[in-house]
């Protein structure tokens, strides 16, 4: 650039001439109106942000003290007739009240350590943990927490009813009111009733509301007594209740973690010391949860099994269908004031409940014990006994290997447990709490449901005499192994209702080995049956005929899905193996989705979602939540019918097709019930641990199961294994009193055919009638499009010696036909079938035994004289040997091939 006297003269021109002064001007100009004109925007942008702003404050709802109190009304449950049976809130709200005075200073310094770090200095929000979890979503940190205070939770909790917007916009508008109403909350309430109603309000998990009520339920004590370990494990569990439930063993690890998290922020927020903290981490304390039912120690009036199950399947409903969440549902469910309709009926459950208990409806009476003893020692260190312990003490300290914790009387275990503390207490010690249940064994469920409309009428979880609420409920939370009732659902279903099968299909009951496994019948002492149908497979409850129909036809994932469709939610991968078609399966199934899945066949395959309930009113009267049923097509009306005949059968004094002295007789005639066509199927384990009866009338399904608590074997407690049946005949005989028996209708998709029972096809005329045990012809029903269009290949018609029985040669002088079995290729063990296969040639009558007549005993009809025919002779004259089938009876005519 050149800085010359004559360059700049010349631009000193420049920029003094008058065209330049416009421009300048002009750009002056420009730029004040573009910054007017921004100014102007922003401020309209402020008027019109701040009116949106004013405007949602405007429409937050009034605050005052009694808003955001704990209150609620209680909710009504009645049931199918219009009888109040329980008041949830009056009998079990789970919410107990607890002053600013009974909170200990450990449990309210961890929850504010965990929740809201600067409670005390705030004024209702709390700007640097806005920015924090505002960090947090922005880089995806999850452990940068939130940005609500204790004040805005108790305001969504109370006023927002837990805050669950469907949409960004109203869950922003929702903040807004929140951070505004936290704002003016703490402007008329002091800090200590806000924190107080905050640990009033909050949901605890299962069915707690509240530190009182939590304190009661995990630790049995009064929440002014807890220590900082157990503050700190209740204090782990506000977050997610579900996800950090001390109760269950993964929710017991997270609450663990989330506790050393709590005890961290305490000892970095000088609330406790590095010793305190380390003295609470060394603390066994998930030792000392015992999930007590804090509603008996309010009303000593447990709820029934049904509405243990009932509040389940509302609070599911509550969150599925409506969109709430887990506090929301609890809340609502426990203070909400609502009007729940059942499906229970009160007739049907009275019935149920006396059956179930009458001690003569069981062979023996045992007891178990639910034993508690904690023990302090001079030391100050804390032991806690119970009964799986005490199991222990006497199999290994008193050398009884075969102490199983049954008790023959009450009398008896209490000896047994004086003799075990006498054991485990030494001088000095102080015992600190005791308690014992009796548990009345071997104990039973029982599930009544209406298959036309999926409503459960009647539902049992245990014999004898309920003393907590929402505790063990055999009937719905229990998993126990199907044994044989699964050979209908996960083989037979399958085969007939996909695979082409049909109750006529025929397999080979003879010894049956699969890898590694082989697989018997429970009645092994009988022998095996040979050619099976699969009706025969559910009358008889034949093991090897449903494995190998499952292995054979159906493969057991198709078994597992079809199971899944009826229902069964418990299955597993690991259950695609043959063993799930007899119902070894890994985790067992529950007695309410067993019956449901059999539900499904009575009502025609049909599916339809268990319900317990059909409407829910809120506390204005108004419907909350209709629970129409939910169905679904799983099977055939063809195939429904066809299982439900065959299983008709089973109930029905019935002999298996075999050999005289041979005695196989159909498994559930015990049950029938009299006057009423009644189609079910039993079910037993191979130890006798669980027996099972599932069934069904044009009424009602119902599903029975009996067994011990801790698997003990029934028979080894010198029961017998049909005492369930007897107990599900007086139930549905009492209940169907009155009702007229409409029978099973056969569909417009089953015909007939008669057929041969050893090979399901087409009978031979004359053949198969004549099989050595009796005529084997009988009339099956089919699904249209499946009647056989082949004759039998399994019996044949043979002609034999007189004599000798073996088939006839040539020379044998008297001959008659007989009908014989054709083998399978490879089966080698004996069988019923296998005592009539086809014999050996004769061996009495040979070629070498044939007297001729000599030329002189033909002239003159004298002596006599043998003569041999050589073994080989001109191929014109020897004669040729028969196969067994070159002599098979084949009829020509219309209907054969």
């Amino acid at each position: 650039m050149n800085y010359g006297k004559k360059e700049v003269e010349k631009t000193l021109r420049k920029t003094n001439s008058r065209s330049q002064k416009i421009t300048s001007h002009l750009v002056l100009l420009l730029t004040k109106i573009i910054l007017i004109l921004v100014l102007f925007a922003a401020v309209l942008g402020i008027s019109f942000g701040y009116g949106i702003f004013k405007g949602v404050i405007d429409a937050a709802p009034e605050i005052d003290v009694a808003s955001i109190e704990p209150s609620g009304y209680a909710t009504m449950v009645y049931d199918s007739k219009g009888n109040l049976t329980e008041t949830l809130v009056k009998s079990g709200a789970n919410r107990l009240e607890a002053s600013y005075e009974e909170l200990p200073q450990c449990l309210i310094d961890a929850f504010i350590a965990i929740e809201d770090s600067r409670f005390w200095s705030h004024k209702g929000v709390d700007v640097r943990s806005m920015v924090r979890a505002a960090v947090g979503i922005i880089t995806g940190d999850s452990s940068a927490g939130g940005g609500s205070t204790l004040t805005q939770q108790l305001i969504k909790n109370n006023i927002f009813e837990g805050g669950n917007e469907d949409t960004f916009g109203e869950k922003l508008e929702r903040k807004i009111q929140e951070q505004y109403l936290a704002i003016q909350l703490e402007k008329i309430m002091d800090k200590k009733i806000i924190l107080k109603n905050y640990l009033n309000t909050i949901n605890l998990g299962n069915n707690t509301l509240g530190v009182k009520a939590a304190a009661l339920r995990y630790f049995d004590k009064d929440v002014s007594d807890l220590t900082l370990s157990e503050a700190t494990v209740i204090a782990g569990i506000t977050q997610n209740p579900s996800r950090f439930n001390p109760l269950s063993e993964n929710g017991r690890k997270r609450n663990e973690e989330k506790r050393r998290v709590i005890l961290q922020y305490m000892y970095e927020q000088g609330k406790i010391t590095k010793e305190e903290q380390e003295e609470a981490l060394a603390d066994d304390v998930y030792s000392r949860i015992k999930n007590v039912d804090i509603v008996t120690k309010e009303t000593q009036t447990p709820y029934s099994y049904f509405t243990d199950e009932l509040i389940d399947q509302v609070l599911k409903a509550l969150q599925d269908k409506k969109g709430y969440t887990e506090t929301q549902a609890y809340n609502l469910l426990f203070s909400g004031g609502l009007e729940i309709h059942t499906t229970q009926d009160p007739d049907i459950q009275s019935v149920v409940d006396e059956e179930i208990s009458r001690p003569e409806n069981y062979d023996v009476v045992y007891y178990s014990i639910d034993y508690r003893l904690s023990i302090q020692h001079p030391d100050q260190t804390t032991t806690n006994y119970s009964d799986e312990t005490l199991k222990t003490y006497f199999r290994k300290e008193l050398g009884e290997t075969n102490f199983d914790g049954l008790f023959s009387s009450k009398e008896k275990a209490d000896e047994a447990i004086a003799k075990y503390k006498a054991a485990v207490t030494k001088d000095g010690d102080t015992v600190l709490g005791e308690s014992v249940h009796y548990v009345l064994q071997p104990q039973a469920s029982f599930v009544l449901i209406d298959q036309s409309s999926g409503y459960v009428k009647a539902l049992s979880g245990g014999r004898g005499q309920k003393e907590v609420s929402r505790s063990l409920n055999r009937a719905t939370n229990t998993l126990r192994q199907p044994g044989s009732t699964f050979k209908v659902i996960t083989s037979f279903a399958p085969a007939i209702d996909t695979c082409g099968a049909t109750l006529g299909s025929v397999y080979y009951d003879g010894p049956y080995t699969m890898d590694t496994k082989t697989f018997r019948n429970w009645y092994s002492s009988k022998g095996y049956m040979g050619y099976s149908t699969i009706r025969d497979g559910i009358v008889y409850s034949m093991n090897i005929v449903a494995v190998r129909c499952m292995i054979e036809t159906v493969t057991p994932q198709l078994g597992v899905e079809y199971a899944r469709n009826l229902g069964i939610t418990s299955l597993t991968d690991t259950d695609y193996n043959a063993s799930t078609a007899l119902g070894g399966i890994t985790k067992g199934v529950s007695n309410l989705e067993l019956t449901n899945a059999f539900a499904a066949i009575a009502n025609g395959g049909i599916y339809t979602k268990p319900v317990f309930f059909t409407q829910i009113l809120d506390h204005n009267g108004k419907v909350l939540l209709e629970n129409a049923p939910e169905t679904k097509r799983v099977l055939k009306d063809s195939t429904a019918f066809l299982l439900t005949d065959a299983m008709s059968q089973s109930m029905e004094s019935s002999r298996m097709f075999a050999s005289s002295g041979v005695s196989l007789n159909s498994t559930s005639a015990v049950a029938n019930i009299p006057g009423m066509s009644n189609a079910g199927k039993s079910g037993t384990t191979t130890n006798n641990n669980d027996i099972w009866f599932v069934g069904f009338t044009p009424y009602y399904t119902a599903g029975i199961w009996s067994g011990c608590d801790d698997n003990q074997k029934i028979s080894a407690i010198g029961s017998s294994t049909s005492y369930h049946k007897k107990i599900w005949k007086a139930i549905m005989t009492k209940i169907h009193e009155g009702l007229a028996d409409t029978g099973f209708p056969v569909p417009s998709s089953v015909t007939t055919a008669q057929i041969c029972r050893k090979s399901g096809k087409l009978a031979i005329p004359g053949v198969c009638e004549n099989d050595p045990r009796g005529n084997a012809v009988y009339t099956e029903y089919f699904a249209k499009g499946t009647v056989p269009t082949e004759v039998c290949d399994h019996h044949v018609q043979l002609t034999v010696c007189s004599e000798s029985g073996g088939l006839a040669t040539e020379y044998c002088p008297e001959k008659n036909t007989r009908t014989f079995m054709v083998i399978p290729d490879g089966e080698s063990g004996g069988t019923d079938d296998s005592k009539y296969r086809s014999p050996g040639t004769c061996t009495i009558h040979s070629s070498t035994s044939v007297v001729l007549p000599s030329e002189e005993d033909t002239e003159n009809m004298g002596s006599t004289k043998v003569e041999t025919i050589p073994e080989t002779v001109p191929e014109t004259t020897k004669a040729a040997p028969k196969s067994p089938l070159d002599q098979v009876y084949i009829p020509v005519g219309p209907g054969y091939n």
